[in-house]
């Protein structure tokens, strides 16, 4: 690869990893051109050199920034070395998730965009949702219940992650993290279930 194509490569990635954090925090909707170019260090002008549309850097920005968090959700289930379920659960229903959609789970904030999106948008979503079905699921030895319980527990962290998110009431937003953390944890654990 000469020079000029390296350099072409490296300024495509840098805008890829850019749009990624952006899609993250702010949606599909949200990123201009211009912007994401200007943060990358690159010309407005620059931009169909390295990509068709901007529908089209917006549909591999989503891609890269699902793809992403597979190696995450590992990291966090490998914290807790006793019960890797129950680290993957405190790493998602972490504040710190919550307040970093950024470098966060791109499938609470694209969720929404993938329903309405187009196949490329949906087949790109539902890999990476397969991929934490399996993850989340290689974690138990309950055998045929892994699957089931991998969709339970996948669909509670996104869903409370996105609702505390949307919240006004930080109180709120942390008790309903804190409320499902200690729920999935029991549920997974055979333990009943407490009420709050």
């Amino acid at each position: 690869m000469g020079h000029s194509q390296a350099e072409k490569a490296a300024s495509r990635e840098r805008v890829l990893r850019i749009a990624a954090r952006k899609v993250r925090a702010e949606g599909v909707t949200r990123p201009g051109v211009a912007d994401l170019m200007k943060e990358a260090g690159l010309t407005h002008g620059g931009f169909y050199k390295h990509f068709a549309s901007r529908d089209d850097l917006i549909s591999q920005a989503s891609a890269v920034a699902l793809a992403e968090g597979t190696a995450k959700m590992e990291r966090a289930a490998r914290k807790n070395e006793q019960d890797p379920r129950a680290g993957l659960i405190d790493a998602y229903l972490a504040k710190q998730h919550r307040d970093a959609p950024a470098t966060g789970c791109a499938l609470v904030t694209l969720g929404a965009a993938a329903g309405r999106g187009d196949q490329h948008f949906k087949e790109a979503y539902e890999q990476q949702v397969r991929a934490y079905l399996d993850l989340i699921a290689g974690l138990d030895d309950n055998g045929e219940e892994a699957r089931a319980e991998a969709m339970l527990t996948l669909s509670a962290l996104v869903g409370a992650t996105l609702m505390s998110r949307a919240m006004a009431d930080p109180e709120l937003s942390d008790e309903l993290l804190e409320t499902v953390t200690d729920q999935l944890k029991r549920h997974a654990s055979g333990a009943p279930a407490t009420a709050g």
